[in-house]
């Protein structure tokens, strides 16, 4: 690997599983790889045209392959900004919305794009203003954790304290200054100690919150740290929620002012400054001719051995190399894949992702209201807010003074989503006002929504069935085989050729860099299979994996 950073580096999302610098290769002068020029204009097929196949195309395209992108509902995947009709660009944000510093092989396109980013209204951040978290009925208001009680600060210090006791800040020293030997080291030592035990059985057992109360560790789901309440995530394996804080994911997060969607549906226009075998110019748009093909209903090895790929209109076409970035449940309830095509082992991983819940719902508001100061109080009208009632986060969107602003009145998981599940739009907003009423009496938020509510429930499309994994202990394993899949020299020759991508089958779920980084990754792989060649002084992700790669659990 590359020479170690300074110490006071910023933390990126460098492995530690695989710590690969992904940013590193990207920003390379001469580029990921070069392919033999027999190879060049090859069709390769891309299921799925979210972040993760947008990226994959975008590179593959420009090493000379020609991607065919199938999408079957709306390109942009889980990166999804839904305008509202008539807000003349005032979007809701119905996926990824937070986009952590660390994220730096995503933060690479959205540059190349020359998007504009601003702080996420976290609580308790500058950004956000003023923060209320309400639990059991108490109202605080805030702007910083040192005005809230005590008792904030006990469950902020004791999280930092349990931290340390697993060696925290040493493998986070190890990150920022990408000293493989040490972080693989460190973090390799943890795998097996915690594979197998649930983010609450940590916090509960800590030294740092066994000696606190029930109502701290209550506090602590509920109101969480960075981001908001982590209760939800409670039944997960600790392992997924260490890696989130390792990595910088919880912090110093940025929205991308139009919407996140415009980074994938600006890959597909992008017309890449250096590109093999196609003109300058080029675009996936072009290659396309301006739409994706239809979603995939089935994928089976052709009797030439190359893969063939079925569309929603039954056209079948084949290809050598196909990539496959949706969910991986819709492998069997959406798409017929042929079984031999995954060992046995790699279909008990994919059939065994847990997806959680989310809903969000929002609306748009006449202007950002919120920031009248109540001359009684000095307080802000409304706050960013932190409650156990039912709407749980509420996110605060200004666009500027006397514009059109954007509340997401609820953003939920798990069991709070699913109470929203069954509802219609009109309903869940009205249930989220009662709730913020309790909160907020004195304040009649219904009187500035303008125009119609926007909703989702991620569970509930047929093309998703669930907003992101959520890893549970015992599940190391299996993400072991997902992730390192496009690692295809040992595999059966049945089973080569077909490829993963997405942040489901990242070490990352939930984040967008881990769809970046597994898109990057079968990127490497596809340029294998066709012989191509990463310059001597760029090795790509393949050539340093058997050595840094993940470690192995035994079965």
């Amino acid at each position: 690997m590359r020479p170690t950073r300074p110490a006071n580096a910023p933390v990126t999302l460098f492995g530690p599983d695989f710590p690969f610098a992904y940013d590193d290769w990207l920003r390379h002068p001469r580029g990921l790889a070069t392919l033999p020029e027999a190879a060049h204009g090859t069709e390769v097929a891309v299921v799925g045209a979210g972040v993760a196949g947008l990226v994959a195309a975008y590179e593959l395209m420009k090493l000379g392959l020609r991607p065919v992108l199938h999408e079957a509902s709306r390109m942009g995947g889980r990166l999804r900004s839904q305008a509202f009709e008539g807000g003349q660009g005032v979007i809701a944000e119905l996926g990824g919305m937070r986009f952590p510093a660390s994220s730096t092989a995503f933060f690479h396109y959205v540059n190349l794009l020359g998007l504009q980013t601003r702080p996420f209204p976290n609580p308790l951040t500058p950004a956000a203003g003023s923060t209320v978290i309400d639990l059991e009925g108490q109202t605080h208001y805030a702007r910083s954790l040192e005005e809230l009680p005590p008792v904030f600060r006990e469950v902020a210090a004791a999280w930092n304290d349990a931290l340390e006791e697993l060696g925290f800040s040493g493998l986070q020293q190890a990150l920022r200054e990408r000293d493989v030997p040490r972080l693989k080291a460190l973090w390799n030592a943890l795998v097996p100690l915690w594979d197998d035990r649930t983010f609450y059985d940590f916090v509960a057992q800590s030294a740092a919150f066994s000696k606190l109360s029930f109502r701290h560790r209550e506090i602590f789901g509920q109101v969480g740290f960075g981001t908001g309440g982590w209760d939800s995530d409670f039944p997960n394996t600790l392992l997924e929620i260490l890696r989130v804080v390792l990595t910088g994911c919880d912090e110093n997060q940025h929205l991308i002012v139009g919407g996140a969607q415009q980074v994938p549906l600006g890959l597909w226009q992008h017309a890449p400054a250096s590109i093999a075998h196609w003109p300058l110019g080029t675009t996936l748009a072009s290659l396309h001719g301006g739409a994706t093909r239809p979603g995939v209903t089935a994928i089976r090895r052709a009797s030439d051995g190359r893969i063939a790929v079925t569309d929603t209109w039954g056209s079948e076409r084949t290809y050598p190399a196909v990539l496959v970035t949706c969910q991986s449940w819709l492998l069997t309830t959406q798409i017929a894949v042929q079984e031999s095509l995954f060992s046995q082992k790699l279909w008990m991983a994919l059939d065994r992702t847990r997806y959680m819940q989310s809903s969000k719902t929002f609306v748009m508001v006449d202007r950002p209201f919120w920031k009248d100061v109540d001359p009684a109080t000095g307080r802000d009208t409304l706050s960013m807010t932190l409650t156990d009632r039912l709407t749980r986060g509420t996110y605060l969107f200004d666009n500027g003074p006397d514009q059109p602003a954007v509340m997401c009145l609820s953003y939920a998981w798990m069991s709070d989503a699913l109470k929203m599940l069954p509802h219609p739009p009109e309903k869940r907003v009205q249930l989220a006002l009662d709730a913020l009423r309790k909160i907020y009496p004195g304040v009649d938020i219904a009187s500035h929504i303008v125009g119609d509510p926007i909703t989702i429930s991620w569970e509930a499309d047929p093309y998703f069935l669930g907003a992101f994994k959520g890893a549970l202990p015992g599940h190391y394993r299996y993400n072991q085989r997902m992730y390192g899949h496009f690692m295809q020299d040992g595999l059966p020759a049945a089973e080569r050729g077909i490829f993963l991508a997405g942040d489901d089958i990242s070490f990352t779920p939930a984040w967008v860099e881990g769809a970046v980084q597994t898109a990057l990754n079968a990127v490497w792989g596809i340029a294998h299979q066709f012989g191509g060649q990463c310059p001597a002084d760029n090795p790509g992700p393949g050539e340093h994996y058997p050595a840094i790669g993940p470690v192995a659990l035994p079965d």
